[in-house]
């Protein structure tokens, strides 16, 4: 059975951590459990973020992160799904559709204009964000300037 559920404290940092730091290990990042469990730490702590973590079995196999977003064009506020991460062994149970799921009735619970997600163009997840209602944005271009 799939449960999800909202980080609100530091409870189970280190067991995120763990799972966090896979996620960034799959984007070819070093490993760092340290820095891991600090970035979550001030996240957490300081309300800059929304965690949804989905246990399985009596384990945490996934988590998405949502930042805030505002928009002075629409007078709103919406959510930037920025991670979403499974154990690759876990992939198929449908614990990613129950992090989408959740990441969108929190949206909807907090009268956002809606969520907003990046990803790359050979990502076969774009499957499961169209079966679940996500629409490619094809009128406006993303820009991105590096300070480095």
């Amino acid at each position: 059975m799939l449960i999800t559920k909202q980080i609100t404290d530091l409870s189970c940092l280190k067991e995120l951590a763990a799972l966090f730091d896979l996620y960034r290990q799959f984007y070819k990042q070093a490993p760092d459990l340290v820095g891991s469990e600090n970035f979550l730490h001030q996240r957490i702590t300081n309300l800059q973020s929304v965690i949804f973590v989905v246990v399985y079995n009596h384990t945490m196999v996934g988590f998405t992160q949502l930042y805030p977003l505002f928009s002075s064009v629409s007078v709103q506020h919406s959510w930037l799904l920025n991670d979403l991460y499974v154990l690759p062994e876990q992939r198929g149970i449908g614990a990613a559709t129950a992090l989408l799921q959740r990441a969108q009735l929190f949206a909807q619970q907090t009268n956002s204009k809606g969520l907003a997600l990046e990803t790359a163009i050979d990502n076969p997840a774009q499957k499961l964000y169209e079966k679940l209602g996500w629409q490619c944005d094809t009128e406006t271009l993303h820009y991105y300037w590096k300070t480095i």
